[in-house]
């Protein structure tokens, strides 16, 4: 049986205790996963370009070690086994090399270690007042965040799309040419735009959303977490609007959608179908087309319309 994989060659940084903080991918690749063998293996400077061996090297600043690795998984369905392997499958997201949901992300977060991420590289959080020292010879550091992700730019540069604030798009995101992420928008890992869209709220991991949608100002896109902590796959289609402080949790939808501002739907939503003069439950939409949400006058719940043709919002990319 035929198994799609990936490898790449990348740069790690290493702590001294032997902490993964990251590794860093430049130019990942597909490949047929049969018969091989996963794994992450150091290389020798004769198995690196000239640009890349520049990079080899011990920061004692940080109190860390930059190393080359290949790293090799031969089946992108199996779970993740260790971070080098996790950081490949984040490259190929941004790299759009793959899309959301189509490979297995179980436990990558776990597989994770928690990084201060600065401006002179990744540094362990335990020590890091004693390297703050020590790296203030090389200029003023600038703290990013302390967690397990980075900012996507810092090691992904996708073409055509715009990002108005980077700490807000994290590795593994994936984002489709002609998609903008204003100031207030958030995009997860494993998550993401399929086609050109407007993104300013935010999109929760395991989520994608579809062409010519418009996720609006502190709205929330977010798939249901389960007992085990992860996060079931939730989608939503094209042509979609979503109003201020509105969202879906755990509900996919699919085309030519909008839900009017200030209205979440969750599964046990209750709202009014006009078309059948009762109410139902929002778990009755999912997966459903060409339909709109809105605040009514005489209702205290949402009204539920169909609509039968796109609701005509028009291109996410010609809107401030």
């Amino acid at each position: 049986m035929t198994t799609q994989g990936a490898t790449a060659v990348g740069i790690a940084n290493i702590s001294m205790d032997g902490t993964i903080l990251d590794t860093w991918y430049p130019e990942p690749e597909l490949i047929d996963g049969t018969g091989l063998v996963p794994g992450t293996e150091r290389l020798g400077a004769r198995d690196l370009p000239a640009s890349m061996l520049k990079l080899v090297l011990l920061d004692e600043d940080r109190m860390v070690e930059q190393v080359a690795v290949r790293t090799t998984i031969a089946d992108l369905q199996a779970s993740p086994i260790d971070a080098h392997d996790v950081y490949l499958r984040l490259h190929l997201l941004s790299h759009r090399l793959v899309r959301p949901l189509e490979l297995n992300m179980d436990g990558s977060l776990r597989r994770l270690s928690t990084v201060v991420w600065t401006n002179k590289g990744p540094c362990t959080p335990d020590n890091f007042e004693f390297v703050r020292t020590a790296l203030r010879s090389r200029g003023l550091i600038h703290v990013y965040g302390i967690e397990k992700l980075p900012r996507m730019v810092d090691y992904v540069v996708p073409s055509g799309v715009n990002i108005a604030e980077a700490e807000r798009v994290r590795l593994g995101a994936y984002l489709a040419p002609g998609t903008r992420v204003l100031r207030e928008g958030y995009v997860s890992f494993n998550s993401g735009s399929l086609g050109a869209a407007r993104i300013e709220g935010r999109l929760s991991s395991s989520t994608v959303i579809g062409e010519d949608t418009d996720v609006g100002l502190s709205s929330a896109i977010m798939s249901r977490r389960r007992s085990d902590g992860l996060r079931d796959p939730m989608t939503v289609g094209m042509n979609c609007r979503f109003g201020v402080s509105s969202g879906v949790l755990g509900l996919s939808i699919g085309d030519n959608c909008s839900i009017g501002a200030n209205i979440v739907l969750e599964i046990d939503s209750q709202i009014w179908d006009a078309d059948v003069g009762h109410h139902i439950p929002a778990a009755s939409l999912n997966g459903q087309s060409n339909w709109s949400v809105r605040r009514e006058v005489g209702h205290s719940e949402p009204v539920l319309r169909r609509t039968w043709q796109s609701p005509g919002f028009g291109d996410p990319r010609s809107r401030g």
